[in-house]
């Protein structure tokens, strides 16, 4: 078999703070093939950011790198040098972040921003890489982009600066895309329209991604595989399809309840959305047993007592006690 682009062995990231550690990331395991697309989803707070952060070796105290390997093409890079990850970070791995407004340099142009790629990875001469820089703004679809490499990123809508951040990410045409919430907020033609180019552009490119998301529906669209994080580490993992149409963890039966279908109607005319009770649980507190426990409509005593083990699903897996 083919050895995977990217291969995340036992992560764990560690969190230091109030004179203890704590671990934000546990056992968290998956592969991306060359080419291929790996959606990670879960709430706010369990940890997929992070897990990314850890792959681009973004993390900085009080997060580190607990124990795990981090193989990227066949190279262990979790305890990279930082020149190797300059190296790695623009050429064999691109990054779109969560806000473009944040992660965009305000005092410099975007069409600037692009072509440094082309100057840092490649050699280009500046005059050569901001030819190209206007090559990749004309491939990501912004509008008169000979005039649009000299605007600053506020002078752009929400959607024209995602657009900028992947032409940045996808420049020097890297082995893997991370995409941390892509589409977070923008509206939702505009989300249909990036998710698009994304796909389209990754496609030519042959570069594999992977998709980090709280939107279930958005992940199982775009990627084949789909990982389930919650407080921490990784509860399901499965097909897209089978996690929409088998779930097997109470936590990914209340995600894909969650999501508005069409058609459904309550008795006085109005669709009510299911919900997951309760909140994520603070790092410093998680429960015993299965962290899941205070919020699942299943939890039995041995759920409070003992954290489930890692049990297959074919090509999958799921941590309960009572996935069958």
């Amino acid at each position: 078999m083919t050895a995977p682009l990217l291969k995340v062995d036992d992560l764990h990231i560690t969190l230091e703070g109030d004179g203890a550690s704590y671990n934000a990331v546990e056992n968290v395991s998956f592969e991306i093939g060359r080419g291929d697309a790996f959606g990670l989803v879960g709430e706010s707070g369990c940890g997929k950011s992070i897990t990314a952060l850890a792959v681009m070796g973004l993390l900085r105290r009080p997060l580190g790198i607990g124990k795990g390997r981090i193989v990227l093409d066949g190279e262990e890079i979790q305890n990279a040098s930082a020149a190797r990850l300059r190296e790695l970070r623009g050429s064999k791995i691109g990054m779109i972040f969560q806000e473009p407004m944040t992660a965009l340099n305000p005092l410099s142009p975007v069409g600037r921003q692009i072509a440094e790629m082309f100057v840092l990875h490649q050699s280009a001469s500046w005059s050569e890489a901001m030819d190209r820089a206007e090559d990749a703004l004309r491939q990501v679809r912004v509008p008169s982009p000979e005039r649009r490499i000299r605007d600053f990123p506020h002078q752009l809508s929400g959607g024209m600066r995602q657009r900028v951040m992947i032409a940045i990410a996808l420049a020097c045409r890297p082995d893997l895309l991370i995409a941390d919430e892509p589409t977070t907020a923008l509206d939702v033609t505009v989300q249909a329209e990036i998710i698009d180019l994304m796909a389209e552009l990754c496609a030519a490119k042959g570069t594999a991604i992977l998709m980090i998301s709280h939107d279930l529906g958005l992940v199982a669209n775009m990627c084949r595989r789909v990982a389930v994080m919650y407080a921490g580490r990784i509860v399901e993992s499965q097909g897209a399809e089978a996690i929409f149409a088998t779930p097997r963890h109470p936590y990914t039966k209340g995600l894909v309840d969650s999501l508005p279908r069409l058609g459904e109607r309550s008795k006085r005319g109005r669709q009510r959305l299911r919900e997951i009770s309760g909140v994520v649980p603070s790092i410093a507190a998680y429960p015993s047993g299965c962290r899941f426990n205070p919020r699942c409509p299943s939890v039995t005593d041995i759920c409070r007592s003992a954290a489930p083990d890692v049990t297959a699903l074919g090509d999958g897996l799921v941590r309960c006690h009572h996935h069958e």
